[in-house]
């Protein structure tokens, strides 16, 4: 029997519609149109794709965006004046700096920068932080869009032992602290785990986020497992795949996301919500302050 495919095309649709119609009600009742800026330094070819794909989707759901392009040669203090002054600015509601940085900057320091009541991308070390307490302003985006897609096909997590393959910070790390805020059993797997099948085929919910093209294959899944794919590669003859070698999966488990039109679809979507709710938050006079660094 094979795998129920979670499509983050369709779902990712219904979240927008349903958040669209969350701007349009802030727009006409508040007047209030939901504003990101977008911060992109240097001309990384994918970094470039990545901007157009988000200024397109804000056009689509009714935000306001703009983008703030600065050459790779740039000064990290230029992008952290630039970043105070849209703290400042009330039509503005998320921010967002694309990575990765060029060398000389400090990740860490230019994200800190970003208030944190706009930090729609959820990766504030505050935000990463509150994670921990389940009191994060804003979750992100990538862990937030994989919970959804669970909700959406009304996939329990309560109870289950769900396995992240992946200790990033802006997927493995946050994708295991939020399982376990909803009641999973977790293991976090890394590059220095041992046996890693033998893990991986205890998960009820399998979610790898490694970067390692078909890392993961039929032989290393429980059967009857959902088994989120977060990874995306280019093959050599061009072709993308995921981290999980699809085929042999999908005949194993109950619920599979494809490469592309899973996970991806669902990450730009959680940052549309982030802004819409970030909007919606200092239309109500709700407005966090935390301490700069």
């Amino acid at each position: 029997m094979s795998a129920q495919i979670i499509d983050g095309r369709q779902i990712a649709a219904s979240v927008r519609a349903e958040w669209k119609l969350r701007a349009e009600k802030l727009i006409q009742s508040g007047g209030v149109t939901p504003g990101l800026a977008v911060i992109i330094v240097g001309d990384n070819p994918a970094s470039s794709i990545y901007v157009r794909n988000k200024v397109k989707a804000c056009s689509e759901i009714g935000i306001f965006s703009e983008v703030h392009s600065f050459s790779q040669d740039t000064q990290q203090q230029d992008v952290l004046d630039c970043i105070h002054a849209l703290n400042q600015n009330p039509h503005i509601h998320g921010i967002l700096v694309q990575l990765p940085l060029p060398p000389q900057f400090e990740n860490n320091r230019v994200i800190t920068a970003i208030a944190v009541e706009k930090d729609v991308d959820g990766f504030h070390l505050y935000n990463i932080g509150a994670l921990v307490t389940g009191n994060a302003q804003f979750l992100p985006c990538t862990p937030y869009g994989v919970i959804v897609m669970l909700e959406r096909h009304h996939i329990s997590i309560e109870g289950q032992h769900a396995v992240v393959v992946g200790r990033s910070n802006i997927v493995g790390k946050p994708m295991a602290l939020m399982l376990l805020e909803r009641g999973a059993t977790v293991t976090v797997c890394t590059s220095k785990t041992r046996d890693l099948s033998q893990f991986t085929k205890q998960a009820d919910i399998l979610v790898v986020a490694t970067g390692k093209p078909r890392l993961i294959t039929g032989d290393m899944v429980k059967a009857g497992a959902v088994v989120i794919d977060v990874g995306i590669n280019r093959l050599p003859d061009g072709t993308l795949c995921g981290d999980v070698d699809y085929e042999s999966v999908k005949s194993v488990a109950d619920y599979l996301t494809p490469v592309p039109g899973g996970v991806g679809p669902m990450t730009i979507t959680m940052l549309l919500c982030n802004t819409i709710l970030a909007a919606e938050r200092a239309h109500a006079g709700i407005n966090y302050k935390y301490k700069q660094v």
